[in-house]
């Protein structure tokens, strides 16, 4: 999945012996934008410890240690598959003091599948930057005997009250990836909603669930430990971070492959110099060696773009989904 307008890697302007305080209201000046200089809050719509939560924490520590922002924290605001720090992020000032870093599962779907859902991404955030696409996985707990999704998918066909799957985001892309292998596999797949990646991983751990689904980044380093499995991701080829798991084309469904985003947003009213300058910081830290490193043994395809070309990916994306979630009907409350 290739996106117009990468944005490059910037050379660094500040070195160590230059990072001053007193040096950073001019620095940010001299890169071409008006970063704010009060603390930036970072919204991010799951709990701590989550992989959205834990791939925006990585790209903070970036912005910290580039030193153009005086002050950046991170403000989980859990709930509603992630839509609850959206709605703030809509009433948020446009500033530049407040940004969200969220996936297409709360920025996408939910305009098809919400009722009632509080804002618009295509009217009411500006985009900053892609960082990156992602696939959705199924895992199961070590509980389960299955070690396969062959062994899973004969697991549950011979007992179907063992059908149901938490998954990290109802009415997104983890909710219909496991409506899909449903489809595919002739088995009843039932979703059990979770306020996030979190709370789900310990349940599957506990063996309160027994599979579920949600971005690899949520579950990859639970799989290296052994501590749960993922035994199908999403894809049109295999994640770069686990070539050793099958994708949904291996098993001949590339028809039904889907991949999801991550991406950081502004207020629609941020003024565009602002967001030009926050989409250049932000794709800057993104692309420093350590935090690719890190998003990439996330599961993350670590990819940065232009504002125009996020907003582009987002508006496409929102239409792409547009006919599949009207044929299945779902809606949340």
């Amino acid at each position: 999945m290739r996106h117009p307008l990468r944005v490059p890697p910037r050379r660094r302007l500040l070195t160590a012996g230059l990072a001053a305080p007193a040096l950073i209201p001019f620095f940010a000046r001299a890169q071409g934008g008006a970063l704010p200089q009060g603390t930036v809050r970072v919204l991010v719509g799951f709990p701590p410890g989550g992989g959205t939560d834990v791939m925006g924490r990585a790209i903070l520590e970036a912005l910290r240690r580039r030193g153009n922002f005086r002050s950046v924290i991170i403000e989980n605001r859990p709930g509603a598959s992630g839509t609850v720090a959206g709605e703030a992020l809509k009433h948020a000032p446009p500033d530049g003091t407040t940004i969200l870093f969220a996936p297409s599962a709360s920025t996408v779907q939910p305009v098809w599948t919400f009722r009632r859902l509080p804002f618009d991404p295509r009217t009411d955030f500006a985009a900053l930057t892609l960082t990156g696409t992602l696939q959705t996985c199924l895992v199961l707990s070590a509980q389960t005997p299955a070690r396969s999704i062959q062994d899973y998918v004969a697991w549950v066909k011979a007992d179907p009250r063992r059908g149901n799957f938490g998954t990290t985001a109802l009415g997104a892309n983890p909710h219909f990836f496991g409506l899909v292998l449903g489809e595919i596999f002739g088995m009843p797949m039932e979703p059990v909603g979770y306020r996030g990646a979190a709370p789900l991983v310990a349940d599957l751990t506990a063996g309160h669930i027994m599979a579920g689904t949600g971005g690899v980044s949520d579950f990859m380093t639970f799989h290296r430990d052994e501590k749960l499995r993922i035994v199908l991701t999403s894809g049109p080829r295999r994640a770069s971070a686990a070539p050793d798991i099958p994708c949904l084309a291996d098993l001949g469904h590339a028809d039904r492959a889907s991949i999801g985003f991550y991406g950081f947003f502004a207020p629609a009213a941020t003024p565009r110099p602002l967001v030009e300058a926050l989409g250049r910081e932000l794709a800057a830290a993104t692309m420093e060696a350590d935090v690719r490193r890190t998003l990439s043994e996330l599961g993350l395809e670590v990819e940065t773009s232009t504002p125009e070309g996020f907003q582009t990916l987002v508006a496409g994306e929102i239409e792409r989904w547009r006919p599949i979630i009207e044929k299945s009907g779902f809606k949340v409350d």
